[in-house]
């Protein structure tokens, strides 16, 4: 089962930081670095350092670019340099040693570009490139691989985008925290400028247009992308998901359930794993799912949890691996087939094996919310069951206030607002608010494991012309504790496109569908299923003001929701359940 720790302590999540793992010992050898400019076709010359073995004149090369200085890779280089490879670690424009000025990705295509042209014309280079990193770092490996650069072997991007847009928003709802966090830490800060420590100021803001100037000083880029809430052509330079068919890489794709690029990393894999023009492409993808946030990949503990010894994992020792497997194409390594996905099933706390993701072995089974009008807070009357309502039941009722939100997880000393994690926490303390819906199974009697795309279908109504739907999937364990497993937020205007969002009629009942995302778990006997619904996630989503004075406006009103469940309107969650009578896939240790 899930077993609760300690508090881990302060966690200062720094988001889009470069997620460096655990690593053994280095291996000893003599490895020494050089740092060169290299000229972009700009003339802008970015800072750049040469690891190698003096005793390798040439190699095949592996190259990371960050926007978080090129030292904080030198660990990791310096092992793949021992290992036989010329590992490369670039600043990214406007960064640190680096000329030029910075804007999030928009140069990283085409310098990505440069720079593996560059590389291919060395003399210490054999000719196979390949990339590595997390999170923005992985980033620059799609940007650059859509540029289709001549030498470029493979990649293996952890954690990152290939739409900016699909990482940032979700269900029309911004990353409130997220973004304007990584802002305040990733601008020019200007002469005399003074930053705002009040980060509760900062985030509970109106309009968002005005969150940079709530930081201290101005910053274009992020005023752009909280005000373009669709995706719209704004988005487009940011945006390669269309060119990934057309790739013809070997790629290696790494992700944390916990993590918010799981859905984008979950289907860039199947995007190349099923669609790719080129069937050997199609052949040469991997997917590791495991239990981690964007913080955490590689370490057994997360948030409140200890996943267990199998949780930790040797992420750089991994991508070694696969860099053998296609940059030195290593006869120890490509005599053993390639797994598809390798997947870790929390609760179990064990590596499973499948072909694809979904993994076969598991069917849509719906279970249904049910209650007498009263499901608010953990002591409700919600009850979560897999029979549907055969007769009119009451509805839910829930005010959703701006003023007032929901928070994704307690704001304590250890946490202050700013550092809102999307790791699994106890919700009981959310749990006990009014303005949230809770339904709770019955204790379960056999193991409960599920793996896939979880989802909710609910029938709802608010009397504002604009709400949020958040729905949050938990595990109740036998003392009470109640771990998150998987959420999922929906913004009323955009149920049914994000290009032409629509505003509510009030009081008017809907059909909506809030994905939870990717998720593989197991509850154990005694444990029970619970759904929470709420209408705020906060700070990691932004507030719904629940009016249509649109993005810049700063009016709010409180919200009226309901959640329906009757036998024409029945709320339900689908979750993908092993089935007794297929073949259970096969356990393994990545």
């Amino acid at each position: 089962m899930l077993t609760p720790q300690q508090p881990i302590g302060v966690r200062v999540l720094l988001v889009f930081a470069l997620c460096l793992p655990l690593l053994p010992a280095r291996v000893q050898a003599e490895v020494t670095a050089t740092q060169v400019m290299v000229p972009m076709r700009d003339g802008v010359k970015l800072a750049t350092d040469i690891y190698r073995d003096s005793t390798v004149d040439k190699a095949p090369v592996v190259l990371m670019r960050s926007p978080y200085n090129k030292a904080g890779g030198r660990t990791v280089a310096e092992r793949f340099a021992a290992a036989g490879y010329i590992a490369v670690v670039q600043d990214c424009r406007g960064k640190f040693a680096s000329q030029g000025s910075f804007t999030p990705y928009s140069h990283e295509g085409w310098d990505g570009h440069d720079m593996i042209d560059w590389i291919g014309e060395q003399p210490w280079c054999s000719g196979p490139i390949g990339m590595w990193g997390a999170s923005y770092v992985g980033a620059t490996q799609w940007l650059a691989a859509a540029e289709h650069p001549e030498g470029l072997t493979t990649i293996t991007p952890t954690a990152t985008f290939s739409s900016f847009y699909r990482n940032l928003y979700l269900g029309g709802a911004v990353r409130h925290s997220l973004i304007s966090t990584w802002a305040s830490g990733n601008s020019t800060k200007p002469a005399g400028a003074i930053a705002n420590t009040n980060w509760n100021q900062i985030l509970l803001h109106l309009p968002l247009s005005g969150t940079d100037d709530q930081i201290g000083w101005p910053i274009p880029w992020l005023e752009e992308m909280l005000t373009h809430p669709s995706p719209d052509r704004y988005w487009k330079p940011l945006d390669v998901t269309d060119e990934l068919p057309r790739l013809k890489l070997p790629i290696q794709h790494v992700v944390g359930y916990y993590d918010f690029f799981s859905r984008e990393s979950v289907n860039n894999f199947a995007i190349m794993n099923k669609t790719a023009v080129d069937a050997e492409t199609r052949k040469n993808q991997q997917l590791i799912l495991g239990p981690w946030d964007h913080g955490t990949i590689g370490q057994r503990k997360v948030g409140d949890l200890d996943f267990g010894p199998e949780a930790q994992w040797d992420a750089a020792g991994a991508t070694l691996e696969w860099f053998d497997r296609y940059l030195k194409q290593d006869p120890n390594v490509t005599e053993k087939p390639l797994v598809p996905v390798r997947y870790f099933v929390l609760g179990e706390n064990r590596w499973y094996e499948a072909e694809t993701w979904p993994p076969a072995g598991f069917e849509e089974t719906a279970f249904y919310l049910h209650s007498s009008g009263h499901a608010n807070t953990r002591n409700g009357d919600g009850l979560l069951t897999t029979a549907a309502a055969t007769t009119d039941e009451p509805q839910d009722i829930f005010t959703a206030d701006p003023i007032d939100p929901v928070p994704a997880c307690v704001v304590t000393e250890a946490r202050p607002i700013q550092a809102a994690t999307y790791a699994p926490l106890d919700q009981r303390v959310i749990e006990d608010r009014k303005d949230v819906l809770v339904y709770t199974s019955e204790p379960l009697k056999e193991p409960l494991t599920f793996a896939g795309n979880a989802k909710a279908e609910l029938y709802v109504s608010a009397d504002t012309p604009d709400a949020d739907w958040v729905v949050k999937l938990v595990d109740v364990h036998p003392d009470g504790a109640a771990y998150n497993l998987a959420v999922g937020i929906l913004r009323g205007r955009y149920r049914n496109s994000e290009l032409e969002p629509t505003l509510l009629v009030p009081d008017t009942v809907y059909p909506i569908t809030v994905d939870l995302g990717p998720m593989a778990a197991q509850l154990d006997v005694g444990h029970s299923l619970r759904v929470d619904v709420c209408g705020a996630y906060f700070p990691l989503f932004d507030r719904n003001p629940n009016t249509a004075s649109g993005i810049f406006g700063n009016t709010q009103v409180p919200s009226r929701e309901t959640v329906r469940h009757t036998p024409l309107q029945a709320s339900r969650i689908i979750l993908p359940v092993r089935s007794s009578l297929l073949a259970v896939p096969k356990k393994e240790t990545p």
